[in-house]
């Protein structure tokens, strides 16, 4: 949980699909395994998460800090944190035949200014 939204309590699932993750993460692949098993329901411990810890998730993996942007009446999700949440999600939905999955998320509302905050200004993404 972000100090941005630790105060909020608004949880979405939103489809893996609709959001855009436009910085590549580095990733400790144990760690994923780890998470992929608590989705399915058979909690495992990792190095930043305890047995008891991912019992106390009830199958679950915390929710990730998500920015939306609404323009032209459609909202567009973007996340910069949460990677080895989401290549968890990512992970299970390949093991699944590509059933669509649906990520935990707190949704913040942002506008296309502070959006490029976290691009930068040389950010060539499109929406």
């Amino acid at each position: 949980m972000s100090i941005q939204s630790r105060n909020i309590h608004n949880i979405q699932y939103i489809p893996l699909s609709d959001i855009k993750r436009p910085i590549p993460p580095v990733l400790d692949y144990d760690k994923i395994d780890a998470m992929v098993s608590t989705l399915k329901g058979t909690p495992k411990e990792s190095k930043t998460c305890s047995l008891e810890e991912a019992q106390n998730l009830n199958g679950e993996l915390p929710p990730i800090d998500v920015l939306c942007l609404r323009e032209n009446n459609k909202n567009n999700y973007f996340a910069f944190g949460g990677c080895h949440r989401f290549q968890a999600y990512d992970k299970l939905q390949k093991e699944e035949d590509g059933k669509q999955v649906k990520v935990r998320c707190k949704v913040l509302p942002i506008t296309r200014s502070q959006l490029g905050l976290y691009l930068g200004s040389s950010s060539t993404m499109t929406i």
